[in-house]
């Protein structure tokens, strides 16, 4: 028997890879399929960017003269349209999972030793297990951080409020202060050292200049204490309402017999295998990249070596996106510069999904780092309509060991906001 804890992104593809080699497969689930993702995470950034993507481009529109727009928010009625959509979207992952032959059991479970797993008083043996608990919000050691709230209470909000303080630095930060800034919240971001910190920095500055221009970053400012409506910190007090954004917390305590990392992660190996070998684990409890792509590639390669076919984990070539007014994405090959590496940029090119924002001077920006002398592509980051799309498409590319001038064949779709090709195009030549 193969027991999986946890139905979210890693979980439910460890899953489907072994129901589909015909295992006996059982998922643990304490609340919902799906996970963090669906439930509280990623399909509520899109719902509520959706909606916040529309006003913007009415403003802009209104703003040239072109349309006239009135509207009203209603927070609680977009709060319900996710909530149903969501629910909507649970049911056809539950349906889809248990029509692949996978049993699926809700309860809270426990791991007392590499034979059993307990479910609400139930003991079930299993052969192998895979754990993929995910993560909660971590709370940091700061005076008063019970009183502000996560990214799990966003759809608890009854309206927009008036001031937003953010706490933390990265993506979870931006994505939010991009929301609630088009809704009419004054959003501050409190950064303890920089914001975006790991982000090109010419990619930060448009962000900041440009995606979130109407949001006041804060940043090298330590926080001294958290009230409901306000935060002080070592330079002045801010009124609104206090948002933790401080990264997460892996949910490993169901299990004390493997060995995990000083954040409470558990340790695997690039076969998802932690120090029992008949135990794996996957997605955010490990404490990785913690997007959820990558946690389903670690499900998979979890379900696959649970199952006898050994598979490795390659993290190569991962593409990243920040859901803004534009996807910000990008790839980075950590350490890689070679002897002749050059840099080149270009803006954003007018097209679907930027047109009317040229109005505004923001197309996007796209920008490479290559090795002129191998044509080995090291970095990639582009900002726009397309980026998303274009950049996991790259990241494909990239893993097959795709050069700068095999670009030279390349044909875009037209017409097209993707600047990223002309860049690669560009350097091809040399």
């Amino acid at each position: 028997m193969n027991i999986i804890i946890g139905g979210g992104p890693a979980g439910r593809a460890a899953a489907l890879e072994l129901a589909s080699l015909e295992k006996d497969v059982t998922i643990i689930e304490r609340n919902h399929l799906g996970g963090t993702c669906l439930n509280q995470g990623c399909m509520v950034i899109c719902g509520l960017r959706d909606v916040t993507n529309f006003l913007y481009d009415a403003k802009t529109l209104n703003e040239h003269h072109i349309l006239e727009f009135n509207y009203n928010i209603r927070y609680k009625k977009i709060a319900k349209g996710i909530k149903k959509t969501i629910a909507k979207i649970r049911k056809i992952t539950e349906k889809e999972t248990k029509d692949a032959g996978i049993e699926v059991i809700y309860g809270e479970a426990r791991v007392p030793d590499n034979k059993h797993v307990e479910v609400e008083g139930e003991k079930l043996n299993y052969d192998k297990l895979i754990i993929a608990t995910g993560a909660r919000p971590y709370t940091p050691p700061i005076k008063g951080s019970e009183n502000a709230i996560n990214y799990q209470d966003i759809l608890k909000l009854e309206e927009v409020p008036e001031s937003l303080i953010i706490i933390g630095s990265g993506m979870i930060a931006a994505e939010i202060a991009n929301i609630f800034s088009i809704l009419g919240s004054k959003v501050h971001i409190i950064c303890r050292r920089e914001f975006l910190a790991d982000i090109d920095w010419e990619i930060r500055d448009y962000i900041t200049r440009i995606l979130l221009k109407d949001v006041e970053i804060h940043t090298n400012t330590s926080i001294k204490s958290i009230k409901r409506g306000a935060v002080k910190t070592d330079k002045e007090r801010i009124e609104g309402i206090p948002f933790l954004a401080t990264g997460m917390t892996p949910n490993s305590e169901i299990i004390d017999i493997v060995k995990k990392g000083e954040r409470g992660n558990i340790i695997v190996n690039d076969r998802m295998q932690t120090t029992y070998n008949n135990i794996y684990a996957a997605g955010d409890v490990i404490g990785g990249i913690g997007t959820t792509p990558v946690a389903r590639m670690e499900g998979t390669i979890a379900g696959l070596n649970a199952a006898g076919i050994e598979k490795r984990i390659d993290y190569s070539c991962i593409p990243h996106a920040i859901s803004l007014g534009y996807d910000v994405s990008y790839i980075e090959m950590k350490g890689a510069k070679g002897e002749k590496s050059v840099e080149g940029k270009m803006p954003g090119a007018a097209g679907p999904g930027s047109f009317w924002k040229v109005l505004d001077d923001n197309t996007g920006l796209g920008k490479v780092q290559v090795d002129l002398e191998t044509g080995t592509i090291e970095k990639v980051y582009s900002i726009g309509p397309s980026s998303r799309n274009v950049v996991a498409y790259l990241s494909l590319l990239l893993k097959l060991g795709a050069k700068t001038y095999d670009f030279e064949r390349f044909i875009e779709t037209h017409p097209s906001s993707d600047v990223i090709y002309k860049l690669l195009r560009f350097f091809a030549k040399y």
